[in-house]
This record gives C-alpha cells, sequence and structure tokens, in this order.
C-alpha cells in the first residue's frame, strides 16, 4: 500500500484530502507543519512514497521543507499546494525540488490524477529504476550511463546519478522522467502537450508553464550558457527539441 504524507496546516483541508486519499487506497499521514514533517520523515522516510505538501505553513514554509529534503538526498516526489498564482513562485518550487506544483483552489480529481502518476513513477529497484515501461529502448544500454555535451555531461538512468563537468548535480524524479523522454526522443520536435501526457501523465497542465520552468532547470543543470541553449532547444510554435551535441552554425 502506497504511504502518502500530508502537510497542512488548514485541518479542514488535510482532512479532506486524506479522506479522499483514503478512499482511493492509500495510506495517509498528515501533519500540520514543517518541523512535524521533517521529524517524522527522519523516523518513517523509507515508508513515505509522497509527499502533499502545502506552500503556506507556520513557521517553516513548505519551500524550506521541499530543499531541506532535497538537501538530504531524498527523491520521494513532491506535490506542492499554493494559493500563490506567481509564475515566480513556481519557479522557486520548482528550483527547491518540488516536481508539480498546483494552484489553490484544485480540483479534486485532478489532485487524484497527479498522485496517481507521480507515485506510478516513483523510483523503482534497478531493473525498473528509469519509469519506463517495459520493451522501450534504454538510454543505458549494457549498463552505460549516457553521454552528451561533447562529454561533459552523463546520466545513468537507472542509479539516478548525475554528473555535470566531474561534479555530481542532482535531479528530482520528474527531472529526470522529462531527461530520460528527451534522450529517448532525440532529435525529434516534441510539444508542450505531448510532454505533459507522457511525462506527467496529464491532459492539461495545473499551471500555463509547468512544461517551461522544468526546461529552465534541465538548461541551468547542462547547458555551459542557458541563456543560449544548444541541447534542450525551443521552436518556436511547436515545443521543444534536444540535441546530445550542439550543432554547427
Amino acid at each position: 500500500m502506497k504511504h502518502i504524507l500530508i502537510v497542512e496546516d488548514e485541518a479542514h483541508l488535510a482532512i479532506g484530502i486524506k479522506y479522499n486519499l483514503e478512499a482511493e487506497g492509500y495510506l495517509v499521514t498528515a501533519v500540520g507543519d514543517g518541523p512535524a514533517a521533517l521529524g517524522f520523515l527522519q523516523e518513517q522516510a523509507a515508508t513515505v512514497d509522497l509527499i502533499v505538501l502545502d506552500l503556506m505553513l507556520p513557521g517553516m514554509s513548505g519551500y524550506d521543507v521541499c530543499e531541506s529534503l532535497r538537501q538530504q538526498g531524498s527523491d520521494v516526489p513532491i506535490l506542492m499546494l499554493s494559493a500563490r498564482t506567481l509564475t515566480e513562485d513556481r519557479i522557486r518550487g520548482f528550483n527547491v525540488g518540488t516536481d508539480v506544483y498546483l494552484q489553490k483552489p484544485f480540483d479534486l480529481e485532478e489532485l487524484l490524477s497527479v498522485v496517481r502518476n507521480l507515485l506510478s513513477r516513483r523510483r523503482q529497484p534497478p531493473a525498473s529504476a528509469t519509469g519506463v515501461e517495459q520493451g522501450e529502448p534504454s538510454a543505458t544500454a549494457n549498463g552505460l550511463p549516457f553521454r552528451f555535451a561533447g562529454g561533459r555531461a552523463e546520466v545513468n538512468f537507472d542509479t539516478y546519478q548525475v554528473v555535470v563537468d566531474g561534479q555530481p548535480v542532482r535531479l528530482t524524479a520528474m527531472e529526470m522522467k522529462l531527461l530520460r523522454y528527451f534522450v529517448d526522443h532525440e532529435g525529434s520536435v516534441v510539444t508542450r502537450a505531448e510532454l505533459l501526457e507522457n511525462v506527467w501523465g496529464l491532459s492539461h497542465s495545473p499551471t500555463t508553464r509547468t512544461v517551461d520552468n522544468f526546461i529552465v532547470n534541465l538548461r541551468k543543470y547542462f547547458e555551459k550558457d542557458a541563456t543560449q541553449p544548444q541541447h534542450f532547444l525551443s521552436v518556436r510554435g511547436a515545443g521543444y527539441r534536444f540535441v546530445a551535441e550542439a550543432e554547427s552554425g
């Protein structure tokens, strides 16, 4: 049974989310603030498969909770809930390591859909760690890491290890999933709608710039100059295209 931790200080909302998640067959624990969440995870981290994290918490914001977990090496999927609608708020959420940013008030079916899809992409043991369906081509054939950007970047999708210019880089589970999709479709133009459906498992975006914000992160990690990308290319009016090696001219 999948275990979900809810971190929400509004009791009525926490109770409502907990009730509906339990009705879906999940084991649910709810706490009311950031320190309580971190304390619970310190003891029970191995049992938690997903965190539903409110942004505006007393004393310690959801940003701080998320950032603390990522700095500790946790790759548990995090769904952040917030009434804030500014682009910079969403970007900050992604920058500290959240996987999905869902605005309040949210539709219950959308919340449940996001939860299902994040749990389905939860990192599994090495044989299926990539989260790719059986029979799809492997970007780590024969156990070798995928290298690109002239060998500067090295990614092992089986172990979640990422190295750029000799330095380890930590990607969230959703960032790894997005990168894997680009690698498997190298050279092809992929639309935002295609990415939302095949990476996030969503028929529409919970925010208007969900994909774009994640691309910003990938460029920050892998491009020499994120303002002039050579690998994660924008295709005006269409979407994005990934190329492993910079194109001449």
